[in-house]
């Protein structure tokens, strides 16, 4: 034990090795502290927009709930909200929480226009994501333990202490792996403190949290075995540090950039928006066609609904909505297509963790976050399940041609929040687990080599 008090007090005299703790653990708790702050901000616009929904909701009652409403009209002007509140863990990985919009207000009409309209912002410029516990772990913590690591060995030997060091009994080989494996837990305690006290102000599942620290120890020792492998070269201090960015750089910016580019090249995805404007062709086109070749596509769908009164004169409600579901219904092989290729997207992502580190652990972190693109489709699948309740509710006083009165309005269908869809991946966990085994298995045997080539020295 005192050879592990000393060996810490000879780490924190050293000016750099302390500041760098230091600084990842502010690093970390700042950006706890903002990803805590972020999820509060998201929940306290859920709160805010379901009180402006009641309120704007008892108005329409008040103009539209009369005993000879119209359900056409009612329809129209009722927003119906939906809301995808963040999890309990979706303060260490933000993801797509911050590009993609977790409120959201629908009408009876077209659903595609409406579920895509809302995308202003290109996922392609928030590549560099928000300041959470992700992206400390996956950008700047590799940082702090190069800064610890990198003179691990070749500061002694610039010191003229190597040879003596090695050659002592109760140091020899293990004095390497002891001042490695002190570096990785001090790296290790100001990632994991931090999150913890975070999970523990959210209330975070046990199993999520327990699995986003196993990821961070994993990703910390391909980094630590990166480094000791490097500080088992033999070379000077300054070439170990030099080596080690490069690495840094390659594996966390240039090659994720290059794996991203080649698969947004080789899956190209539409922008959401164009479905948009697809749906409302779709819809336009309508208003310059015999309204019969609109029902017509519409009864196939709705068959029940095929004796219903005719629709004689220039306008109807019912008609009106039949084309927004049509127009729907056409362009549901681009929106197919749109999500699938998404999801091969992401599944190539998962796949890069293989080879890629920084992948692993961002893949891992959002979807046990449920912030991932899966989470986002799932909150749409759960918007179209409500439309499709929505559409269930009103056609019987469209195409039946009943009153719409207050005491209906207290019947609207509301909407659920999706259950979350949080799970711990098995592959990039798996991953990761493989690349910090065969990169500290590696740095382990260069230690013992250089360690016997110096004591023979």
């Amino acid at each position: 034990m005192n050879v592990w008090k000393a060996e810490l007090r000879l780490l924190f005299r050293a000016p750099l090795s302390a500041g760098a703790l230091l600084l990842l653990l502010l690093l970390t708790s700042l950006s706890v502290a903002a990803g805590l702050a972020a999820t509060a901000r998201q929940e306290a616009i859920i709160e805010r927009v379901e009180a402006a929904q009641r309120m704007d909701l008892a108005s329409v009652t008040r103009e539209h709930g009369k005993p000879d409403g119209d359900a056409g009209s009612a329809a129209y002007y009722t927003f119906h909200l939906t809301t995808d509140p963040p999890s309990p863990l979706a303060f260490a990985a933000l993801g797509q929480r911050d590009v993609q919009p977790y409120v959201l207000r629908v009408r009876l009409l077209g659903l595609q226009s409406q579920l895509y309209e809302s995308e202003t912002l290109s996922p392609e410029l928030a590549l560099p994501g928000a300041f959470d516990f992700a992206f400390v772990l996956t950008y700047l913590a590799p940082l702090v333990i190069i800064a610890l690591m990198h003179d691990l060995v070749s500061g002694e030997r610039e010191a003229g202490r190597l040879r003596l060091l090695v050659s002592l009994p109760a140091s020899g080989r293990g004095v390497w792996g002891r001042r490695g494996v002190l570096r990785y837990l001090l790296v290790l305690g100001a990632l994991l403190v931090p999150l913890g006290v975070g999970a523990a102000i959210s209330r975070a599942p046990v199993t999520g949290t327990f699995a986003i620290a196993l990821a961070a120890a994993l990703y910390g020792a391909f980094w630590w075995g990166l480094a000791l492998l490097v500080a088992a070269w033999g070379r000077s201090s300054a070439a170990n540090g030099a080596a080690l960015m490069a690495c840094w750089i390659v594996l966390t910016l240039l090659a994720p950039a290059l794996a991203n580019a080649v698969i947004s090249r080789s899956i190209p995805v539409a922008q959401g928006v164009d479905l948009t404007l697809a749906q409302r062709e779709q819809v336009h086109r309508a208003w310059d066609i015999p309204k019969e070749e609109t029902f017509r596509a519409f009864f196939v769908k709705h068959p029940e609904w095929r004796d219903t009164p005719p629709v004689l004169g220039r306008f109807h409600w019912k008609w009106y909505y039949a084309m927004h579901e049509v127009g729907d219904e056409g362009v549901s092989t681009e929106v197919a297509d749109y999500r699938r290729r998404l999801t091969a997207r992401d599944v190539w992502t998962a796949r890069l963790g293989w080879v890629l580190p920084a992948a692993a652990v961002q893949t891992l972190l959002h979807r046990a976050a449920d912030s991932d693109l899966l989470a986002h489709l799932a909150y749409q699948g759960s918007i179209e399940e409500f439309h499709t309740r929505l559409r269930d509710f009103y056609y019987p006083y469209l195409f039946q041609e009943r009153p719409f009165q207050k005491a209906d309005f207290e019947q609207l269908p509301l909407y659920q929040p999706r259950p979350s869809s949080a799970s711990i991946p098995g592959s990039p966990m798996l991953g990761l687990l493989v690349l910090a085994a065969l990169v500290s298995g590696a740095a382990v045997r260069g230690v013992r080599t250089l360690s016997s080539s110096a004591a023979r020295e």
